[in-house]
């Protein structure tokens, strides 16, 4: 066995993707893929990270699009491909090569997940790869004056059927882009459209696109990391990105205003892309949420009324320093709110300390009426992505009352040594705060 070369770093790494891994065990996720990952011959890889994934508990719903196949099996046949607005037009000849290279995907994937050779990622795996009648579809039909005749839209995914399978061990459920008429007919659909509406009927917590394309950014050339869906609406309507990135957008926009968690957007260049978006904090892609983080924003001296009745009953019981409102108004800059319909129910401010390159985050409240919904860790992501666009790089918190809140999010002990000097001088030793520390 081959000695690990720095086996602390390891033990860093494991614990650092631990809270990931108990976030996510018995949540479904929708994986999907296009044809071009299995022509580049990244298909045996991809399995081995999904099979990680079933092995941490995480229920995997795959997801495979067939483009490439298609267009070989018609230049096989000497046939020319038809497209509008990107969408291909399915005649007889396309719907036979269709279903032929979905069939050759079907063995493909079945072949990658069962690799078990000793020494490899999949040693000791037994995924099952479980497919069926699971999709039901109807024409997509005139549009623009064009018929697409056999190419087709989702109208339901069979969710009552795939959740007892993925209740099952190992099992890995496979969707194909086909779907299936009451009447009996195929119809050709995109893989993007199955993905999401399987994602929506299963209630998953994330949608997860493996795509083809690069990293997706904005008109100025910045990579694109994290968007709401209400952004990422207006990224789509501003057109600078490619046609093939903006239709996995839009699906992934789709999915989150239905009730799906996260969709992410991830190119498949990047070797154990999936892995790294889902196991690191930053990712590899881009994630889109359905918050609507206009109501997550910094605050401006309108709100300092709503601050100040947020927080009066904290101050009042001594779990906050006591802040007069002349303090607030000139401080509202350092503030981020949560609003919503016009009432502040969240609040926490960002103090800066650049010559330690630290922040400390304080006044984090939450109303009791919003508590157990995650608006805290919302702040909380907030004020940490306004410490790293500052150029900071550790967070402190002084608490007297929620110290096992932010030991669960990151932070860990520390003394007032490890503060700013200028905030060291100001510790009130009376209250005897405790002190926690996040690197970001």
């Amino acid at each position: 066995m081959r000695q690990m070369e720095n086996p602390t770093q390891f033990v860093q790494w494991l614990r650092s993707v631990a809270p990931y891994i108990h976030a996510f065990g018995g949540k479904t996720f929708v994986v999907a893929f296009p044809g071009e990952l299995v022509a580049a011959g990244a298909l045996p890889v991809l399995a081995q990270d999904l099979s990680l994934l079933v092995g941490l508990g995480i229920r995997v719903v795959l997801v495979h699009g067939s483009r490439p196949q298609v267009a070989e099996q018609l230049a096989l046949r000497n046939v020319e491909g038809r497209f509008h607005n990107g969408v291909r037009i399915t005649d007889g000849a396309a719907m036979e090569c269709a279903k032929e290279a979905a069939g050759e995907l079907r063995l493909d994937i079945e072949a990658a997940f069962s690799q078990g050779l000793p020494n490899t990622p999949m040693s000791n795996a037994h995924i099952s790869i479980v497919s069926g009648n699971f999709v039901t579809a109807r024409p997509l039909g005139v549009i623009d004056g064009i018929d697409f005749e056999l190419t087709g839209v989702t109208r339901k995914i069979a969710a009552e059927k795939i959740h007892p399978i993925l209740q099952t061990e190992d099992n890995i459920v496979l969707l194909s882009p086909l779907g299936f008429s009451p009447t009996g007919e195929v119809f050709n659909l995109t893989m993007e459209d199955v993905a999401s509406q399987a994602a929506i009927a299963l209630h998953a917590e994330k949608l997860i696109f493996i795509t083809e394309t690069p990293m997706m950014l904005d008109a100025a050339g910045a990579e694109i990391r994290e968007l709401s869906s209400h952004q990422a609406e207006a990224v789509l309507q501003a057109g600078f990105l490619p046609n093939d990135a903006s239709f996995y957008l839009q699906h992934a926009i789709k999915a989150c205003n239905s009730g799906v968690d996260r969709s992410h957007i991830v190119p498949f260049q990047l070797d154990g892309s999936a892995l790294l978006e889902l196991f690191t904090h930053d990712g590899v892609g881009t994630m889109i949420s359905h918050e609507n983080l206009e109501s997550l924003r910094q605050a401006t001296i309108e709100d300092v009324g709503g601050i100040i009745k947020l927080i009066e009953p904290l101050e009042a019981d001594g779990t906050l320093v006591k802040r007069p409102r002349e303090l607030i108004e000139r401080e509202i800059d350092h503030f981020s709110v949560i609003e919503h319909d016009g009432v502040i129910f969240g609040c926490a401010a960002l103090y800066p300390f650049p010559g330690e390159k630290m922040g400390e985050m304080a006044c984090l409240t939450v109303s009791p009426d919003a508590q157990t919904q995650g608006d805290g860790e919302r702040i909380l992501k907030n004020i940490e992505n306004r410490a790293r666009a500052a150029g900071l790089t550790r967070l402190f918190v002084l608490t007297t009352r929620t110290a096992h809140w932010f030991k669960k999010r990151g932070f860990v002990p520390a003394t007032v040594d490890d503060l700013p000097k200028d905030r060291a001088h100001m510790y009130n030793w009376q209250r005897r705060s405790q002190i926690f520390i996040k690197t970001l």
